[in-house]
């Protein structure tokens, strides 16, 4: 029984593979789908980890709305003032620079 479940869930993983996009309505309501999870975040910027790459979302007073885990679906409020996908060693440059900001 497990097996079949480990199945199912295989399959869904294999659906939110193939769908990623991003919606931004006024620069207040971002909707980013494809997201396979959230590596960190606070008020002025999220780093997500999608199918398509790393999204880096900065702005102003950004809170986490939405996390539906199953989907890939992820909702953020706030000013957006930038969408940047970033390339896999960039990454690390700016978890870096993050964590170096938020110890200081």
């Amino acid at each position: 029984m497990q097996k079949g479940m480990e199945t199912e869930m295989e399959k869904q993983e294999q659906i939110v593979n193939y769908s990623h996009g991003i919606s931004l309505v006024e620069r207040k309501n971002l909707m980013v789908t494809g997201v396979k999870k959230i590596d960190n975040f606070d008020t002025e910027q999220f780093l997500l980890e999608t199918v398509m790459g790393f999204i880096l979302v900065k702005g102003e007073d950004l809170e986490l709305i939405k996390l539906d885990t199953v989907q890939g679906h992820v909702s953020i409020r706030g000013l957006i003032t930038g969408i940047n996908y970033l390339e896999e060693n960039s990454k690390k440059t700016k978890e870096s620079s993050l964590f170096n900001r938020l110890f200081k």
